[in-house]
């Protein structure tokens, strides 16, 4: 999730994001995978792969015999993606590259998917034109984008502590990552794919102790990042502690909404 200009982390944010992001990330990705029917052997492109959550799961889909590719644009992002995917599973061959030229030759993949990436994609047409060209035909596409800001709680107290601390440009941004199904289903087909299907899916997520968690998942996100390049470590300490404030205290288990949208090439 960092193929774009409004998603850019720098420095140590990329290791935060693995450590913080994975557990809001881990029922999604399992869907995500299991969207595109895998099986041993399968060539997957993992797009805007970000830390690799998605390529980790799909090679142990893939097997040995199959071959799984991720592309990114933001380098930091793929250092800790090449440190962490398991040697137990085939190579995973990370790039960086945008979404829009792709280092791949044509007909490449038997599926693409991306998670939580589309949203940030300057140019979500030319991107969807290039993974088409390296999609064979009758390859699978999946992709999940966040649903609906109001139907997560969390993201809701997010939105509200930027507008407090980062401006409401800050805040827009945010929010705009949350309205992406419906261009990505129209753009999918003016791609040349077909068959495009959307549904919502609804985890119900069990954070760590949100004391330590908030802080450091707003330090991961490049929305945490601009509070702190603005008011430094202080900044983002109230803006975790007003995140807090508008979440209940009785409970660390909240409800996330993805949109998972599935294309055929």
């Amino acid at each position: 999730m960092a193929d774009a200009t409004g998603f850019d982390l720098k420095g140590s944010a990329p290791g935060r994001y693995e450590h913080y992001v994975a557990p809001l990330m881990a029922p999604f990705v399992t869907a995500l995978v299991e969207a595109v029917d895998l099986y041993p052997g399968a060539t997957v492109l993992d797009l805007a792969c970000g830390t690799g959550f998605a390529a980790r799961a799909a090679a142990a889909q893939a097997g040995p015999a199959g071959r799984v590719a991720g592309a990114d644009v933001n380098e930091g992002m793929l250092e800790i993606a090449v440190a962490r995917h398991p040697r137990l599973y085939p190579d995973i061959e990370f790039t960086a590259a945008p979404a829009d030229d792709l280092p791949y030759p044509d007909a490449t993949f038997d599926a693409v998917i991306c998670q939580q990436g589309a949203q940030f994609f300057p140019d979500l047409d030319a991107a969807l034109t290039e993974t088409a060209r390296v999609t064979r035909p009758g390859g699978r596409f999946a992709a999940t984008v966040w649903a609906r800001l109001d139907d997560s709680p969390y993201f809701i107290a997010q939105q509200r502590a930027l507008e407090q601390f980062d401006g409401r440009e800050a805040a827009e941004s945010f929010r705009a990552a949350f309205a992406a199904a419906d261009r990505l289903s129209a753009a999918l087909d003016r791609a040349g794919f077909h068959s495009t299907t959307r549904r919502d899916l609804t985890y119900a997520i069990d954070l760590p102790p949100l004391e330590d968690y908030v802080a450091g998942h707003l330090s991961a996100i490049p929305w945490g990042q601009s509070l702190v390049d603005s008011g430094g470590e202080e900044a983002l300490a109230r803006a975790a502690d007003t995140v807090r404030a508008h979440l209940p205290g009785s409970t660390t288990t909240f409800p996330f909404t993805a949109t998972l949208v599935t294309a055929i090439r």
